[in-house]
């Protein structure tokens, strides 16, 4: 049965979606919905769209808005959202004549995605050098440990000698590349959909690019149906973002593992641990913890996004409008929790270098090595060499031997037992193939795990990161170098 009179809005719709994200508005948009005001009015009296006085008096309306403060401001009758309440206010302020063409060429729909833009901005920066601040942690820690040898894993289990800082340098590589990934999302991001109205432009002879010039945005988004339509800079926030919290992941999982009493490797500063309430022996690296939980939150609002904008309509839609904002914007607050912590976790971590050097031979993870060494003094097949080295670490474990007890007469007899094959290899030469230190030293090939070779690597990481540094720096003059052109324009007005 329909109700004859219903008046907008209906309780429960004025509870649950108009009030919340009028309250996320003031406080996400308030700032940019008045510079982007602001640049309106600029760029609709150059263009001889309205007069002079007009302009005057909607630029002293928007100074009187900004006086009251946001908190002046509340949903009323008639008003749904944080738009109208601004518009309802210039009305007053400047009079029906002047204060209603404020709304000349535009729409809400080009103007709220604009406002989205520029709300993401600040945030993609600020994650972008929290980034780099991790990236600047790890760098300092990497350089530390260039000769700290530890065990490295493939499947779970030790595979190769390898050193801290070829790990770190390993995984900060990934990191330079999700750096990219953020900044292409602001490139992305940092485009201009005014001055597509509500989707097909207008006809009135307005300047898009002057606009966007006022607000900092790098260009325009030159279709009118892309303007209104496009949700890839949000998906390029939830992409970068997923891979982000990918490769942290991963780092994590194996930083609670190395924090572990059996593994031993690493010691968590006491200002991230947590004791038993019963168990006084407990040291727990709860803000690992954390952080794989952030990580997962992360990942799930990223995700989030990328389902919210599946399946929708190409156009003008709330799914990636108000009501996508907890999620994108909560993503990047997130991220922006993860990495300060990681960072202040790496500044205060300590290594146990001597246990990681004695774990870095066991399970005999130098024996290619001794492989290489047979083909390179004894002229042998590869796989040849390798049928006896896996011989000769079966001989070892049944014997109960480790690779410092092995010695090369172990190596000929198992040669001769197994395939018949003699051998001569020096002791020294035997030795040094199952060492540790050699084996690291050796891998002197770019990128490899010599510390010579991870340094070289390592300058290019530290040579990524002032650039990266360069560019957000850029990014920042830009947008502060539009607020100064956009307030010497209003100023030039009012004057």
């Amino acid at each position: 049965m329909s109700r004859v009179g219903a008046t907008f809005p209906h309780p429960l719709y004025d509870k649950y979606v108009l009030q919340p994200f009028y309250e996320e508005a003031k406080t996400t948009f308030y700032a940019p919905m008045l510079a982007a005001n602001r640049a309106h009015v600029v760029m609709l009296r150059r263009c001889d769209i309205i007069s002079a006085e007009n302009a005057r008096a909607l630029l002293d309306a928007l100074q009187q808005v900004e006086a009251m403060g946001m908190d002046a401001l509340t949903l009323g009758e008639g008003v749904e959202d944080l738009f109208f309440a601004i518009e309802n206010k210039l009305i007053e302020f400047a009079g029906a004549a002047h204060g209603g063409n404020l709304q000349l060429a535009r729409s809400r729909n080009d103007f709220g995605y604009a406002l989205t833009r520029l709300a993401l901005r600040p945030l993609l920066l600020r994650a972008l050098e929290d980034l780099l601040l991790l990236r600047a942690s790890l760098l300092a820690f990497a350089h530390e440990h260039l000769n700290t040898l530890m065990p490295g894993y493939t499947h779970t289990q030790p595979a190769q000698p390898t050193t801290m800082a070829h790990y770190v340098a390993g995984l900060m590589a990934g990191l330079r590349r999700d750096a990219a990934r953020l900044r292409f999302a602001y490139k992305t991001n940092n485009q201009s959909p005014l001055g597509a109205a509500a989707l097909t432009g207008t006809a009135f002879p307005i300047d898009r690019h002057l606009s966007a010039r006022l607000l900092g945005f790098d260009e325009i988004q030159l279709s009118t149906y892309d303007s209104i339509g496009a949700s890839d800079n949000l998906t390029d926030v939830a992409g970068a973002l997923s891979t982000l919290g990918v490769n942290l992941s991963r780092f994590t999982r194996d930083m609670l593992f190395w924090a572990t009493r059996e593994s031993g490797a690493i010691r968590i500063d006491d200002s991230f641990i947590q004791i038993s309430s019963i168990m006084p022996q407990k040291r727990n690296p709860v803000v690992l913890e954390h952080l794989r939980a952030r990580i997962s939150r992360m990942l799930a609002q990223a995700q989030g996004i990328v389902i919210q904008c599946h399946n929708i309509p190409y156009g003008d839609t709330q799914d990636i409008e108000d009501e996508i904002f907890p999620l994108l914007f909560g993503s990047l607050e997130t991220a922006g929790q993860i990495l300060q912590l990681y960072a202040a976790v790496i500044d205060t971590l300590e290594v146990n270098v001597a246990r990681l050097r004695e774990r870095a031979g066991l399970g005999f993870t130098t024996v290619t090595e001794l492989a290489d060494t047979l083909v390179r003094e004894c002229d042998l097949p590869f796989r040849q060499a390798h049928s006896i080295v896996s011989a000769l670490v079966s001989y070892a474990q049944r014997e109960g031997l480790t690779p410092d007890e092995l010695t090369r007469q172990n190596l000929i007899e198992v040669a001769q037992a197994s395939l018949g094959l003699q051998v001569e290899l020096n002791e020294d030469v035997f030795k040094r193939a199952l060492d540790p230190q050699a084996f690291v030293d050796a891998r002197v090939l770019p990128g490899g795990a010599a510390p010579r070779a991870t340094a070289d690597v390592l300058a290019r990481e530290g040579d990524s990161i002032k650039e990266d540094e360069r560019w957000l720096a850029s990014a920042r003059g830009s947008i502060s170098a539009a607020e100064q052109d956009l307030k010497a324009a209003v100023d030039e007005l009012l004057d």
